[in-house]
């Protein structure tokens, strides 16, 4: 009795989480944007990565050797890009996409707009939910993550980086925005490029910062709606123009 109880108890869960996210996608959908139902990964970065390691060189009066990427093309090698990994895997730009999607299986979505939804939000952190949005000829990483900044105080920090060189991220801006029970919260930026560090970004701050009260605002049965936009900068567009 005891066993099937608990069996009828995950049962229910389940068609719960599944109604859920029904009525997230239903209610998205009405309103033209594709949901993409993110899962969590508990981060396997426990040793030192790139960034830490060029971080200590600096601090130690030793500088790292420094790669400047200009053109997709450019005949340097760059690391793996994903934050979840201390990946040894190094290749040229144009294949990072092909990396992340055959030997890390991050799923890519494509549309102008998106909706983020980020499932289990109360797991302990540090944890990541990650996806790729391709969208005006280019793909971007977009990189939520639920971590402690200080010992207790869990945060959650939300990035997209574009997979390409920092020249060409500055042409874009992207807007993470959140919306539930008549409360809305808007981030917009330029996009990092990949080329820099994930960890470096969310160190400095430079993303949509909430902390656990404000997330769960805007969190549904422990979802995360995150509505996401990429436009073409204002320079970029005045020069398309022309």
């Amino acid at each position: 009795m005891l066993f099937f109880t608990q069996c009828f108890g995950a049962v229910l869960d389940l068609i719960h989480l599944r109604f859920q996210h029904y009525k997230a996608k239903r209610v998205f959908s009405a309103a033209g944007q594709l949901v993409c139902v993110v899962n969590p990964t508990h981060s396997l970065k426990y040793a030192p990565t790139r960034c830490a390691a060029a971080q200590t060189s600096t601090e130690q009066g030793i500088l790292p050797p420094c790669h400047h990427h200009e053109t997709v093309h450019d005949s340097q090698l760059v690391p793996c890009t994903c934050p979840l990994f201390s990946c040894p895997w190094e290749g040229h730009l144009e294949v990072v996409v092909s990396h992340l999607r055959q030997t890390h299986r991050i799923n890519i979505l494509q549309g102008a707009e998106i909706v983020f939804l980020a499932t289990d939000m109360h797991l302990p952190a540090p944890i990541d939910w990650i996806i790729m949005h391709s969208c005006l000829g280019h793909q971007f990483l977009l990189v939520l993550r639920k971590q402690e900044k200080y010992e207790g105080h869990p945060q959650f920090f939300a990035t997209m980086m574009l997979i390409g060189t920092p020249t060409q991220a500055n042409n874009f801006t992207y807007r993470l925005e959140l919306n539930r029970n008549q409360r809305r919260l808007k981030w917009e930026a330029t996009p990092r490029s990949v080329l820099e560090c994930v960890d470096s970004v969310i160190s400095d701050g430079d993303c949509l910062v909430l902390n656990t009260s404000l997330a769960q605002l805007f969190s549904d049965n422990g979802s995360l709606a995150i509505g996401i936009a990429i436009t073409t900068s204002k320079v970029h567009s005045g020069e398309a123009e022309m």
